[in-house]
């Protein structure tokens, strides 16, 4: 049996991976260790690591970094703890692979313990591109850390390997939770209200905005110049789902509490939906809005229009339901008369979702049972040109 361990820190990263840790959970080829840390443990962020384990799961080690702020010092110091914790954890479990998604700094710290304890990492969601965040950074230095990746694009696939990466170790299996998230036991408008204390009007929006990380202060405007040009749909109920924990997020969630106490009768919030109730949400609304790659990512596969404001997501493929637009007020406003429009509504039932690739599970599941391990550690590094290699995982 492979030991594979992987490792969540956040909501939303835990919903991209639950039907792979259930595949790997009920696969006699593997025995599953999962390490929770970050947002999840934390009262601020919603105590989500409850998900988890009301789907039945069993948590092998719990990682706190103590997430007590949300300044640069705070999340450098929380950055260090999560090394520090996984260090001890990996020279007890000693892993087989350690399987990482994306690109947060509770990842990295994770990332960082393997390569000191020689352990091969397996990473999903790498090559991708995002000019406004730090995740930009974190993303291809876990891959520059990582031994087989798997990745959500083609193009994604490509930029792993002008990284450096040999090919035959880079897979393309695009957003493989997609393949279930319409089939899920979502909940109703009736089932929403009565978990999650929001209100259902005529027409509804979910609004999620993180701070824009590689930007000095900027969450504070940028959050009230979208709440300004919300404020002029006087008929759309707002629901806000709460910001991840980023350096600069606890500002906008204060933003957040102000505009719903101003406004009890059309705008709501919710520190955390989990992965069921915020998928339930994005089906049963008329748009999606912020910047969180949720938009992007999952939202085509409904059918549903996001509007994406500034740059944290800048550099991400995006499919034709997708609006760009600056983090001031008008362009905003201009961007969700647009969402709203009748003919962009008409033509979101053509929307294709560059993210979406069949049996990407499948693939990832087949490779981490075939994968040496052997001398894995010693990677050479890859110089032919991009491009050269086309072969899709």
């Amino acid at each position: 049996m492979k030991k594979i361990a992987v490792v969540t820190g956040t909501r939303a990263e835990y919903g991209i991976l639950k039907p792979l840790i259930e595949k790997i959970a009920k696969d006699k080829a593997f025995k599953l260790y999962i390490f929770v840390t970050g947002a999840h443990l934390s009262k601020y962020h919603g105590m989500t690591v409850r998900e988890i384990e009301n789907d039945g799961f069993i948590i092998n080690e719990r990682v706190d970094i103590g997430l007590e702020g949300d300044t640069e010092k705070d999340i450098a110091a929380a950055f260090a703890k999560g090394v520090r914790g996984f260090s001890a954890i990996f020279d007890r479990f000693r892993p087989d692979v350690l399987l990482l998604l994306g690109d947060r700094y509770e990842i990295l710290a994770a990332a960082s313990a393997a390569m000191f304890h020689r352990i091969p990492i397996a990473h999903i969601a790498g090559g991708e591109t995002t000019v406004g965040a730090i995740d930009e950074a974190i993303r291809h230095s876990i891959t520059k850390m990582s031994h087989y990746h798997f990745t959500l694009t083609e193009r994604a696939r490509q930029r792993v390997i002008q990284l450096g990466e040999a090919p035959e170790r880079v897979f393309r299996v695009g957003a493989f939770h997609l393949d279930g998230i319409k089939t899920k036991d979502l909940l109703g408008k009736k089932e929403l209200e009565n978990k999650y204390g929001v209100k259902f009007g005529a027409k509804n929006l979910l609004v999620t905005y993180h701070p824009v990380t590689l930007e000095e202060r900027t969450q504070e405007r940028q959050m009230r110049e979208l709440i300004k040009a919300l404020d002029r749909f006087k008929d759309i109920t707002v629901i806000f789902t709460k910001t991840n924990a980023d350096t600069g997020g606890r500002s906008i969630n204060r933003l957040i509490d102000g505009y719903v106490k101003a406004n009890r009768k059309r705008a709501f919030a919710v520190t955390s939906m989990g992965r069921i109730g915020y998928l339930s949400a994005m089906r049963n609304v008329d748009g999606v809005v912020g910047n969180s790659s949720s938009g992007i990512i999952e939202a085509p596969s409904f059918k549903v229009g996001t509007v994406n404001i500034g740059n944290r997501q800048k550099g991400r493929e995006k499919g034709s339901s997708v609006i760009d637009c600056e983090a001031r007020s008008e362009p905003i406003l201009r961007s969700l008369e647009l969402l709203l429009s009748g003919k962009f509504r008409e033509n979101l039932a053509n929307t294709v979702n560059p993210y979406y690739s069949k049996d990407g599970l499948l693939i990832v599941l087949r490779v981490l049972k075939r994968a040496p391990l052997k001398d894995i550690i010693k990677k050479v590094f890859n110089d032919r040109k991009k491009g050269k290699d086309k072969r899709n995982g």
